[in-house]
Parts: C-alpha cells; structure tokens; sequence
C-alpha cells in the first residue's frame, strides 16, 4: 500500500506581481478547503518574505524558492546561496528545472553541486528530470532519466537522499498544453522509483515522493494522482489561478 503522502507544489516561475501575490494568498488562507497533502509555493525572489510572511499566518502552506546558488556565499553577484534562503525560512528549493537546464545551460554536475549544498543548508531539493520530445519519439527516456538521476541525484549519500523530492517534468509537457498520459506518467515514476532501490535500497525507494510536472491541471489531476508511484504534482500555470489550484490540491489524497 502507498503510504507516501501527496505533494502538490506550485511553481510560479516569472510571473505575477506584489498585488497579485498578495490575491493568491489571501485566497489560498482564506479558503475552508481541507488540505490532505503537503502543499508547497514556489514564488520569485523578490516575494518570497511576503509569502513567507502569509503561510506563517496561514500554517498549511510551505514555501520554496525556484533557484539556489551551489556554494553558500562568496563574489557571485546576483545568486542567492541556499544559506541565505535558510535564513530567512525558505524550506525547499527547485533544482535541475528544464529551464534551468536549458536556458542557463546547468550541467548534471552543477545540479549535484546544488543539491549537497542545499542539502548542507537545511534546505529540501525538489529535483527535477526529464526528457525533451525528441528523445520521447526516439524512444530513448529511460536512458535519458537515468542519466540525470545518476550524475546528478546519485551522487548523494545515503543518507542525504532521503530529504530529496524527485519531480519528473517531460520537457514536451510543459506549457505546451500537453501532458503525459498516466500510463505514461506511471512507466517513468516506476522507472525512477526502481533505479533509486538498485542505487540504494527499496525501502529508501518506497519512501520518496516523486511528483509529476507537465501541464497537470484539475482536468487530468485525479488520474494522474491515482497512479501508484505518481505522488502528487509540480504545478505550472494552474498554480498562479487559486480556483484551479485550490481544486488541484483537493484531488490530492
């Protein structure tokens, strides 16, 4: 039996401002809805004392933040060190997003660099993996996946990989409009949640969440979360809509 409790995570990226931030939140805190999973957001820099400020007040929403620096100070103009977010009481950290990867060109050892020193800093990482669509029609994903889990999640101690929250996003989902089917889904959070008992063991395998990430939306929520090793999500555009998150995270159990 899955004893593993949902997540369901809303990652912002660039988007809204200070007015819109503050709506979002007094909707999340105002609603009677019951939570019966982790809920986690994941704003931009520059708000996250304000949200941080509003889940306190709130006490059911947790907040990450979408980016880290790998070392924790020193002349890196413009990062923030996972230190400083521990300071001011971020919890989790995206690391190894797609954009990431592609837009600024992390590399699997930069993301293993980010991830021990996230880890070193009471942060929790929500690594993220997955596939562009060309690899997709090649049929070569779980070749793909492994090598991201390997050079980057793998190069984690045992007893470090038990903080770590595993996301797969297919590249060719997000913001597309496309999603995986569950068959889908399920195939590679087996696949992950496999190559993670052979790299440590099964019962460390069996107690890591593994969240999906590609359009996931009230739509396709429930099938998705119903997924044996699928649980919960790493929301996109339905978690900056708080009617369509609010019903996401309803579907979480």
């Amino acid at each position: 039996m899955n004893r593993r409790k949902k997540i369901v995570a809303g990652n912002w990226k660039m988007n809204l401002n200070s007015q819109q931030v503050l709506k979002l939140m007094q909707a999340l805190n105002r609603s009677e809805q019951e939570f019966d999973c982790d809920v986690i957001v994941f704003p931009p820099f520059v708000y996250l004392v304000d949200v941080i400020d509003f889940a306190n007040g709130g006490g059911r929403i947790s907040v990450g933040a979408q980016n880290c620096a790998a070392t924790e100070n020193g002349a890196y103009t413009g990062e923030v060190s996972p230190a400083q977010l521990a300071d001011i009481g971020v919890e989790y950290v995206l690391i190894g997003h797609s954009e990431r990867r592609i837009y600024y060109n992390e590399n699997h050892s930069f993301i293993a660099d980010k991830l021990k020193c996230s880890l070193a800093n009471n942060l929790r990482p929500v690594f993220c993996c997955g596939e562009p669509q060309i690899v997709r029609e090649a049929g070569e994903q779980l070749t793909y996946v492994k090598q991201q889990l390997v050079e980057s999640l793998f190069t984690l101690k045992t007893e470090e990989i038990g903080q770590v929250i595993v996301a797969y996003e297919p590249v060719w989902a997000i913001g597309t409009g496309l999603n995986a089917s569950a068959e889908q889904a399920q195939e590679m959070h087996t696949f992950i949640r496999h190559q993670i008992a052979e790299h440590y063991s099964l019962a460390i395998a069996n107690e890591i969440q593994i969240l999906y990430g590609g359009s996931c939306k009230p739509g396709n929520a429930a099938e998705l979360f119903a997924c044996h090793d699928v649980d919960g999500g790493l929301i996109g555009g339905a978690s900056l809509i708080a009617e369509d998150f609010l019903n996401i995270i309803s579907l979480a159990h």
